[in-house]
């Protein structure tokens, strides 16, 4: 059955509504970056750019490194906007975009995040690179789509009992990283951890300037909690999504977080455009092993 106009939304040149982008314009290996300034950092380093295309928020550039042909594409800041360039990236290779049917053979990407974090254990060092083995979600996204199979719903419990979750909210969703590229992507230079992406940054994640908090002890509350002998290690406001509409998709996905500050110690990082440009070097010479 064909997708309807309203549901599969393309520009006048035949691109993706919001990305404007063409099948044609991604590789398979795709990396994510909420920023789109960060963008051009990390595409500097490749040989060859064939590709560069931007709409909003949403910036594209393709090229080839040793070889290999990547992408990097900025999403925004948020879940929701997770939702877009995930959904418009799997249609632009599992969508006949002349029939506007579904392809009966499945494409699959693979998905890298690159970006900043806050951790909430004292003993993780401000600049340093963690992998995020769970995610958990603040964010109420999956629960739009059918994902029981991808969730992990003793985590969930156990999670929400912890902090004794409020109704009103909408339940946590927990989702596993790809262990494929997990493995490439671990090292003696990362840590791995449980990710915790919030709604917001700032009373989600328990920061406070004028307007006062409904749960002043958040933070505190998720640094003490653990399961099977794992902590959760970090704040951020994307992995959630990735992770969950990847598996969701059939695609793969790992986030790579660059930690510019601690929550616990009230750190930030002295250099981040620093730790951020070794966070991009050392993923990019991951992907290219």
């Amino acid at each position: 059955m064909a997708l309807k106009l309203s549901e599969l939304i393309r520009n006048a040149d035949g691109s993706i509504y919001h990305l404007n982008l063409l099948p044609s314009d991604i590789a398979t290996t795709i990396i994510t970056v909420g920023d789109p300034d960060r963008v051009s950092e990390v595409s500097k380093f490749f040989d060859t750019i064939e590709l560069k295309k931007g709409k909003r928020e949403f910036i594209t550039h393709t090229g080839t490194l040793k070889g290999k042909r990547l992408t990097v594409i900025s999403t925004g800041i948020g879940t929701d906007n997770i939702d877009i360039v995930f959904n418009e990236l799997d249609a632009l290779v599992n969508v006949d975009f002349k029939t506007r049917t579904v392809k009966k053979e499945h494409n699959q990407l693979r998905f890298i995040r690159i970006g900043t974090s806050g951790a909430i254990q004292e003993d993780i060092e401000v600049d340093s690179f963690l992998i995020s083995e769970y995610a958990v979600g603040f964010d109420s996204l999956l629960h739009f789509y059918k994902s029981d199979a991808v969730q992990h719903f003793d985590f969930t419990t156990a999670l929400m009992n912890h902090l004794d979750w409020p109704v009103e909210r909408s339940n946590p969703y927990v989702v596993k990283a790809d262990d494929s590229l997990y493995n490439l992507l671990k090292s003696n230079n990362t840590l791995n951890g449980i990710t915790i992406t919030n709604t917001g940054f700032y009373g989600p994640q328990g920061r406070i300037s004028r307007i006062p908090a409904k749960d002043t002890l958040l933070v505190s509350k998720l640094s003490t909690f653990e399961f099977n002998n794992k902590k959760i290690t970090n704040l951020e406001m994307e992995t959630s999504g990735i992770y969950g509409l990847s598996k969701l998709m059939g695609h793969q996905a790992i986030s790579m977080n660059c930690i510019l500050a601690n929550r616990s110690t009230g750190e930030f990082s002295k250099n981040p455009n620093k730790s951020v440009e070794e966070l991009i070097t050392y993923t990019l010479g991951k992907l290219i092993s």
